[in-house]
């Protein structure tokens, strides 16, 4: 990035702000559906019962918990990978 002169890094960095919120916004999306359909069973009020409410407590917080599990291994990795010289995609 350093090769860049100062638009081209603002662009790059309008580009990679859009694509985390893209990526945030499909991980989002893909939360709430899941939960959704693995806890939400009774249609007949508007509001959760307790039982749903709990399951969707549950849900997200697996979920949640399971993304952060993944990235903090994804990092290692890929630090162990920089450390190695192994580097990705070269």
């Amino acid at each position: 990035m350093e090769s860049l002169n100062s638009s081209e890094q603002q662009v790059l960095q309008g580009r990679m702000e859009k694509k985390q919120m893209k990526e945030f916004m499909t991980m989002y999306g893909k939360l709430v559906q899941k939960c959704f359909d693995d806890c939400i069973t009774d249609f007949t009020t508007k509001s959760l019962h307790t039982k749903e409410e709990g399951c969707v407590m549950r849900c997200v917080d697996k979920y949640l918990k399971g993304s952060e599990r993944l990235g903090t291994r994804f990092q290692e990795l890929n630090a162990s990978m920089m450390q190695s010289g192994q580097i990705p995609g070269r």
